[in-house]
């Protein structure tokens, strides 16, 4: 737990990952919890080499999609053979592991992905209102001073209240970080003030347009906390336009750009520098296991001399 709140607190992003039902033969008892980073990392344990490559795959896609999973990891059937393809439903992911001793395993994967970062410029009663709102809907509105923070890739938005002061500053560099929403708390006609200057210092028409005068949806608002209220439901559909679809949505047997299929065994596992993997002929081939990787490189060697 003090683990978790230290990455959240960084921003790091993870998964807690808890078994949640282990069956014999296993070394992983239900209650066992691990954190997976973005980097593949896992910092506890939920199950031998095997087990995590599944782990580490499926984490990146709740990473990616934000939805939490159930991940039920089986051994080969009665027949044994090559592992079948993963199959989704609603919530939930099986896949087939060649490796496991024997044993099933289902895991709770819950992604926690930092909150989307808000900047709200201005020390203004609709600065105050949108900080404190805001915070209800899961969002980490920051207060921007004279110091900073500078907006940044990956925040959600930055929201100009600031009455004139400073205005085309944070405008601007709102715009140079490709913040997905810019809004500006002005009338229309102050507002087509403040971006004749900005084309007067440079900034082309089709970032311009970037900029939403007013900020929010018109709703008739009046008092500051209307005109927060506003925004935020802005905000709230900017958000929700940019979530990927749930795991349960995707095709299973098309993995994300962060996942790989084992040439050898056919397991579908994470395309990171964690997992064991082979270049050849300009090609990076990734592998659940080190004995994966070595029959590939064997086989490899022997079609090269018969060649």
């Amino acid at each position: 737990m003090r683990r978790s709140q230290e990455l959240a607190a960084a921003r790091i992003p993870f998964v807690t990952a808890t078994v949640v039902r282990a069956q014999s033969p296993t070394s992983v008892k239900p209650g066992s919890v691990a954190l997976v980073l973005g980097d593949g990392t896992i910092e506890g344990f939920v199950g031998g080499t095997c087990s995590e490559q599944s782990v580490r795959a499926y984490s990146q896609v709740a990473l990616s999609t934000g939805e939490p999973v159930l991940l039920r990891i089986l051994p080969d059937g009665p027949q044994g053979g090559e592992p079948e393809e993963p199959i989704a439903e609603e919530g939930a992911v099986t896949v087939r592991n060649p490796c496991l001793s024997g044993g099933a395993i289902e895991i709770f994967l819950e992604p926690a992905p930092p909150a989307p970062r808000v900047l709200v410029v201005g020390d203004t009663p609709i600065a105050a209102a949108l900080s404190r709102i805001g915070a209800e809907l899961e969002l980490e509105m920051v207060a921007v001073t004279a110091d900073g923070p500078e907006p940044q890739e990956g925040d959600l938005a930055v929201i100009v209240a600031a009455h004139g002061r400073d205005e085309l500053h944070w405008l601007r560099r709102a715009l140079e970080a490709g913040v997905p929403y810019v809004g500006l708390v002005a009338s229309v006609r102050r507002g087509a003030g403040v971006l004749a200057d900005l084309r007067a210092d440079g900034v082309p028409d089709a970032s311009l347009e970037r900029i939403d005068i007013p900020a929010g949806i018109a709703i008739g608002s009046e008092t500051a906390g209307e005109i927060a209220v506003s925004i935020l439901a802005k905000l709230v559909e900017v958000r929700r336009a940019s979530t990927p679809e749930p795991v349960a949505a995707q095709p299973a047997q098309a993995p994300s750009a962060s996942l790989a299929v084992d040439p050898v065994c056919g397991m579908t596992v994470a395309a990171l520098a964690a997992t064991p993997s082979l270049e050849r002929d300009g090609e990076t081939f990734y592998f659940c296991c080190e004995g994966c990787k070595a029959k590939f490189e064997a086989e490899s060697e022997r079609a090269s001399v018969g060649g």
